[in-house]
């Protein structure tokens, strides 16, 4: 099997990068697992590793510090779309995001811009429901199972 060429799309700012420096680990046809280095580097993110759900319309990210400490889980509300080329993926950031920092705390990120996005028709309703329907599955399965279970395939892939 050929692993995908990946694509990360954003709507605010309107962005597509092809992500040509994350390395595929894993790929299956549920998940695809990633590590990276940053794209825009910065004093407290170096690298880290992703979990793309292809089936759940979220993507889960590992994000490490210089010093390999875990900062935080990062996990992306999104809508995986056939990219340009044959075998590609694009990843549209629908904009909700969650937080899950090592002590347990959780934040809800960036509704305001989901919202922001929909009333200047940046998203149709369809994409609105998607992301608000994958953020409740999201917080459902963190509630039920903790993020262990959600990184499960990042653990894997590494072994």
């Amino acid at each position: 099997m050929s692993y995908p060429v990946l694509y990360r799309k954003r709507i605010i700012p309107n962005e597509c990068i092809l992500l040509k420096d994350d390395r595929i680990l894993q790929c299956d046809d549920n998940t695809i697992v990633t590590e990276w280095e940053a794209i825009h580097p910065r004093s407290d993110l170096s690298h880290g590793y992703s979990c793309y759900y292809l089936k759940r319309g979220y993507k889960i990210s590992k994000f490490y510090r210089a010093d390999s400490s875990l900062m935080y889980w990062y996990c992306d509300i999104v809508e995986y779309q056939q990219g340009p080329e044959e075998n590609s993926i694009v990843t549209l950031d629908l904009l909700a995001d969650v937080v899950i920092y090592p002590d347990g705390k959780i934040r809800i990120l960036d509704l305001d811009e989901l919202a922001e996005a929909f009333e200047q028709k940046l998203i149709d309703e369809k994409q609105l429901k998607t992301a608000l329907h994958s953020l409740g599955n999201l917080m459902d399965a963190i509630y039920e199972n903790s993020i262990s279970t959600l990184e499960a395939p990042i653990i894997k892939a590494l072994r």
